[in-house]
């Protein structure tokens, strides 16, 4: 006879103290590195008044993204992670203070351009060391719970942040800046405060080498190279969120509203990451997806339609209520993505294939930014952001008939079992101290962070 399912248990993960002293950080940090988003797109549309200067601020986050990554998951795998990290969010806070003093002084554009550089390669930094510790301090049974928690408590910073954001940029830009160097700042503080368990590390060797086995690995696993594609190309085109300033100056009727286009600004970026918030919260008190690859593909193209209707859009109530919905939509797709990744990759390996995953979805959320402000300086902001939403439907029926394996995925649990590692003894990974730090790369105009789409992390 077999044995009954065990019961599911929404709050797993918080059973295990060290996952909960590892999210304060990640919301610390991702409430200032939000603000920082919102003011430095805003800055730049608003002393150039060129669509282009929005598609920069994600071209020079994209180099160093596509540059760094595979290299710093190198790193993470042989060197002292929490080092990697601490070094990585000092340099980040150095670069957000110099960001506020040249906003104060209304500066040179392109220094401020070499900096937003610099910090989002401070990011790639601290990102993949930070993003390979969660397998470290749940068992692996409550892996898929400590995710999706993990996902929607991060979103409630990527909610506060924008909102925070708008209201400081109306009063003072260079607050939203010094706010991003307080909020890194304090995350170091908590990181130093706790031990980080020894974990093994791949051995030493050329770094090439190391870095093209992480490639290896995703393009063996085609169900991961499907999952990471479609998420890579989804983001790049739909690229909405970096053409808000423009959508607040003049095409989004404000009227009747009483907000200022800072503030609507603010609203706007504040609307995808609400609307991932609630989605992750009914997605971590549901069980488990039963068929995990078509929600995802489902979940991406729907996305894409509500960028459409977001993209025609002359009224500020439909605009918010569609980026919401967009927001929900990303964040089963970012579930799904984040859960095949870790959980079907050894320790050794996962600093490599975060690398590798972060490399895909992060730069394509700075590269989708450049596209979108390339097209809308050609063709207009409406243009950009509805070609893209339909290009993003048109990349989901393609992905159906590439990534067959993607479109049968069914329980997640149930597809990686054969390369998850034995879980833990519960009370070992109770006992482990965690680490202060975001889950992933705080978008910049992310978002993430990024935003493209809603911010990922």
């Amino acid at each position: 006879m077999d044995e009954p399912r065990p019961r599911h248990d929404p709050y797993a993960a918080f059973r295990v103290p060290a996952f909960r002293r590892l999210l304060i950080g990640g919301q610390i940090v991702r409430i200032g590195t939000s603000g920082q988003a919102l003011a430095i797109s805003w800055e730049m549309f608003q002393r150039t008044r060129d669509p282009m200067a929005l598609g920069l601020v994600g071209l020079v986050q994209a180099i160093p993204m596509l540059l760094l990554t595979l290299p710093a998951g190198y790193l993470a795998d042989v060197l002292d992670r929490r080092r990697l990290m601490v070094a990585g969010m000092l340099l980040t806070s150095a670069t957000s203070l110099g960001l506020a003093a040249f906003s104060w002084m209304e500066g040179s554009i392109a220094i401020m351009y070499v900096l937003l550089f610099i910090d989002r390669a401070a990011l790639q930094l601290a990102w993949p060391a930070s993003a390979s510790l969660l397998p470290l301090i749940v068992p692996a049974e409550t892996f898929e719970n400590a995710m999706k928690w993990r996902t929607s408590l991060g979103q409630i910073s990527n909610v506060i942040g924008p909102v925070v954001g708008g209201f400081l940029i109306a009063w003072s830009i260079p607050a939203a800046y010094l706010l991003s160097a307080a909020s890194t700042l304090a995350n170091i503080v908590l990181l130093l405060s706790i031990d980080i368990p020894d974990a093994p590390r791949a051995v030493r060797g050329r770094m090439i080498r190391q870095v093209a086995e992480g490639v290896a690995f995703v393009w063996r696993r085609k169900v991961l190279l499907g999952a990471i594609s479609l998420d890579l190309f989804g983001v790049l085109l739909g690229g909405a969120v970096y053409l808000l300033p423009m959508y607040v100056d003049g095409i989004i009727d404000l009227s009747g509203t009483g907000l200022s286009p800072e503030k609507a600004l603010g609203w706007l970026r504040f609307a995808p990451a609400a609307g991932a918030l609630v989605m992750a919260l009914i997605l971590t008190h549901a069980p488990p997806f039963r068929r995990a690859g078509r929600t995802m593909l489902l979940a991406v193209a729907s996305f894409g339609a509500a960028t459409i209707v977001f993209g025609f859009s002359r009224n500020f109530w439909l605009s918010m209520a569609m980026l919401a919905l967009t927001g929900a939509l990303d964040n089963i797709s970012v579930v799904v993505r984040h859960i095949l990744v870790q959980m079907s990759t050894p320790n050794e390996m996962r600093g490599r294939v975060s690398a590798v995953n972060a490399m895909f979805i992060s730069s394509s959320n700075e590269l989708g930014g450049f596209v979108s402000g390339t097209v809308a300086r050609l063709c207009g902001a409406v243009a950009s952001v509805v070609s893209g939403g339909i290009g993003t439907i048109l990349v989901v029926c393609a992905w159906t008939g590439l990534f067959p394996a993607l479109r049968k995925v069914g329980r997640l649990a149930e597809t990686v079992a054969d390369v998850q590692p034995p879980p833990r003894p519960r009370g070992f990974a109770v006992s482990l101290p965690a680490p202060i730090a975001g889950d992933a790369p705080p978008t910049q105009a992310a978002g993430e962070q990024g935003s493209g789409r809603s911010p990922r992390r």
